[in-house]
């Protein structure tokens, strides 16, 4: 199973990763090379930070990250604990995922 974590504002991809308050946690699970199954969940968090983002990574047992920005400290941190980490996205976050799910989706692309 792989589980991704995208930051929320409204229905898009959050501008800042440690300032979403609500996260999109989705869990994929193949059953062939194309189709799969796909439950997603919005987590609500008590604070906004990047620990607290961190926490919740750890918890769920992350394996992707999907975002618009991030401090570059907290991008390396994640990536040297064998975090996928794709930045620089912008768009709806439904968008994204179906981009992310069909393997299109890139760091710095705007899907509005």
């Amino acid at each position: 199973m792989e589980k991704i974590l995208i930051p929320l504002h409204d229905n898009d991809v959050a501008p800042r990763f440690d300032l979403a308050t609500d996260v999109l946690v989705v869990s994929v699970t193949r059953e062939t090379s194309v189709m799969g199954k796909i439950h997603e969940r919005v987590v609500v968090l008590d604070d906004t930070s990047g620990e607290a983002m961190y926490r919740l990574i750890m918890s769920e047992d992350v394996r992707t990250v999907i975002c618009a920005g991030m401090e570059k400290e907290i991008f390396d941190f994640l990536r040297r604990k064998g975090l996928d980490v794709i930045d620089d996205v912008c768009g709806p976050a439904d968008a994204v995922l179906e981009s992310y799910l069909m393997g299109k989706l890139g760091p710095g692309q705007n899907l509005y």
